[in-house]
């Protein structure tokens, strides 16, 4: 595929994805065809390579029942998704410089040598302290994993329209509550994740009512030379 091609299959996917409020539930995304959303997600590029998300994939039915009543932007979504993701950011103790996690991703991910790792961790210190200024709110850090976790759902949502398979991202939801649902039910470690977004995917049991609306590319582009 040459490269105009290319642009026009990216613009193609783009025009035709569009926020499903209800999935067709009679359809089921592949296994084949989802292995190959979550490995978009995967592979997505985060700061410093650190990757501070989990992907949850919920199927479970009476899971999803319970967290309809408190997520209002999900009410059509989370009953008839072939798929249902909620994806998970480490928090401040998992995030901060000088964590055991970041110290192992160091180490046993990227394999890089102790004095290096070194360097690179007095260089993350820097940065969250005096360039992002990140401890000073409680939640700084958090918000700062959070944002990564948004370009692997960019990612994964791009990549499913791509392929024809309809999505929506959902932030409608009361993260308090929902988190302590999964919390009860083993799946979330408070101690080290909290929710920074879901989204779901499936085939769309009706046509969006209007055409794709934005501003123009004038309204929103500054060129600077």
């Amino acid at each position: 595929m040459n490269k105009e091609n290319t642009k026009e299959e990216v613009l193609k996917a783009f025009n035709f994805r569009c926020a499903c409020k209800e999935f067709d539930p009679e359809k089921k995304i592949s296994k084949e065809d989802f292995d190959f959303i979550l490995e978009t997600g995967r592979l997505s590029p985060s700061s410093l390579g650190l990757e501070p998300w989990r992907f949850v994939v919920l199927q479970n039915k009476e899971l999803r029942e319970k967290l309809k009543p408190i997520s209002w932007g999900a009410q059509g979504q989370l009953p008839t998704a072939s798929h249902y993701v909620i994806l998970l950011a480490r928090n401040k103790e998992e995030m901060t410089y000088n964590s055991e996690y970041i110290d192992k991703m160091m180490k046993v991910t990227h394999k890089i040598p102790q004095d290096i790792a070194e360097l690179r961790r007095n260089r993350i210190e820097d940065y969250q302290k005096n360039d992002a200024k990140m401890f000073d709110t409680d939640r700084g850090v958090f918000d700062w994993a959070c944002k990564q976790v948004y370009i692997a759902m960019g990612n994964m949502m791009t990549s499913a329209a791509m392929i024809g398979i309809d999505l929506c991202p959902i932030e409608g939801y009361n993260r308090d509550e929902a988190e302590k649902i999964l919390e009860d039910a083993g799946i979330l470690d408070k101690s080290k994740f909290g929710i920074a977004c879901m989204v779901a995917f499936g085939y769309r049991l009706n046509e969006p009512k209007r055409a794709k609306t934005r501003q123009s590319i004038e309204e929103i582009i500054q060129w600077v030379n």
